[in-house]
């Protein structure tokens, strides 16, 4: 232990003689963390769908086609990609609180920065920079609440940092629809699209600012947290590393993360789940319209329920994976309720509680699906392979942030119609799911 404080020997199991002090410091750091991280991560995600709102008015206003709509929402991937795993190892040399604030200013103005756009060229080159800005964010938080918490705890830790993505939803549609509506007329010279893109920026600058004073960069240097409950903390990671060393298949370096197999297979099933993610976040709005809801105000509460469902569902399924230790069906069942919603969005398409019951079955599976995902990963990748080897996954499943939204647009605008779009996205779906279960449960169910 790094403190030289006794808490009680660890045993292999995990536990220790002193468990209410682990107790103690589990219950503070989830309570300190969570809730701020939890709300950087909600306007991470509104700045990088927001666009999907936004659509309902620029295209007119711009004259651009649903094509060139679907390369600019998924340009922005393409600097995601580039740049996740450079950010991510400037993150480990610099530590979180200064890296991940001066992120969040900069794609907070970069976002805010899109109520400038005229047209394709300046939607591309803005996306494209929001995305290289944004890159070490999301990565970066997984490895970071791998220096707090022990394999057994991620899930639901993840399960409650991500479900920022439904509640982004959740709030993010019905404010939405209301900046749309309410500043239609064209306040202060801007129009609604506009305004949507201010308001919702700005805040992530403000944000980064307050996260470079709230966060702490280490265990050892929490403040909050007493000796005891650093030390008893310390020493459940230290056993948790202990384990996955012991492990055959456990990864240490990065460059063994590049010859490992089940790294790969591991970015190929984060790509499937993304496809079905960015599908919902990008064209829910768009599919709710076409469903001949044409107020805005409308389509903003209508796609909340989708995301209100998601997140209710998010937290049960993170609870029981860490409760039972298992992870691969605690995944894969998720994924099959996405394909499940996207076919009966397909097939009854001129149903609307038929299809507004598929879309709520498919943003559970897969917004489900990305919490579910991420402790397979940390349960073999060790301390000095995790911020390469999770940055390389994300980067791995963020091509899909691309190729999704403008397989979607391209699709529609040549069949007029997103149905077919959605079979694919269930296909690929089905491939995600068959990939968990080939991966052995003695190297992700911890």
């Amino acid at each position: 232990m790094n403190n030289g404080t006794s808490t009680g020997a660890a045993h292999p199991a995990g536990g220790f003689a002193d468990t209410g002090a682990l107790e103690r410091g589990y219950r503070k750091a989830t309570w300190r963390l969570i809730p701020f991280i939890f709300i950087c991560y909600l306007f991470n995600y509104l700045d990088r769908v927001n666009v999907g709102f936004a659509k309902l008015e620029m295209l007119d206003a711009l004259h651009l086609s649903e094509t060139v709509y679907g390369l600019g929402a998924g340009i922005f991937f393409v600097g995601y990609v580039t740049s996740g795993v450079p950010s991510n190892l400037i993150l480990h040399k610099l530590g979180a609180r200064r890296w991940i604030a001066l992120m969040m200013i900069l794609w907070g103005g970069l976002s805010a920065a899109m109520l400038l756009v005229t047209g394709s060229v300046s939607f591309y080159v803005l996306r494209f920079l929001t995305g290289v800005a944004e890159a070490g964010f999301f990565p970066g938080m997984v490895y970071y609440f791998s220096a707090w918490f022990p394999s057994h705890k991620r899930g639901q830790v993840m399960a409650l940092f991500m479900s920022a993505i439904p509640v982004s939803g959740l709030i993010g549609g019905p404010l939405s629809g209301w900046m749309l509506a309410h500043f239609s007329g064209g306040q202060g010279g801007l129009a609604g699209w506009q305004w949507l893109f201010l308001l919702q920026g700005v805040p992530t600058m403000l944000l980064g600012v307050a996260l470079f004073f709230y966060l702490a960069d280490s265990l050892q240097g929490a403040r909050f947290l007493a000796p005891q409950e650093k030390a008893a903390m310390q020493a459940a990671l230290d056993a948790d590393e202990q384990a996955r060393r012991a492990g055959s298949h456990a990864v240490h370096s990065f460059s063994a993360v590049l010859r490992n197999g089940h790294v790969w297979m591991l970015g190929v099933i984060y790509f499937s789940i993304q496809m079905g993610v960015y599908a919902i976040n990008f064209w829910l709005p768009s599919i709710i319209k076409a469903l001949g809801f044409a107020n805005p105000v409308t389509v903003g509460w209508l796609s909340a329920l989708p995301y209100l469902c998601a997140g209710v569902f998010m937290v049960l399924v993170g609870r029981s994976a860490d409760a039972r230790r298992e992870r691969r069906w605690h995944l894969s069942l998720p994924l099959v309720t996405g394909l499940v919603g996207l076919l009966l969005a397909a097939n009854f398409s001129h149903n609307v509680v038929i299809v507004m019951i598929g879309l709520s079955l498919a943003t559970m599976g897969t917004l489900t699906g990305l919490p579910m995902f991420w402790p397979l990963p940390a349960a073999f990748l060790g301390s000095a392979a995790a911020a390469g080897g999770l940055a390389l996954i994300n980067s791995l499943g963020q091509i899909a942030g691309f190729l999704s939204p403008f397989l979607v647009g391209w699709i529609k605008d040549r069949t007029g119609s997103t149905d077919l779009a959605l079979y694919i996205l269930s296909t690929v779906l089905l491939v995600g799911a068959v990939l968990v279960m080939r991966m052995p449960a003695r190297l992700v169910n911890r």
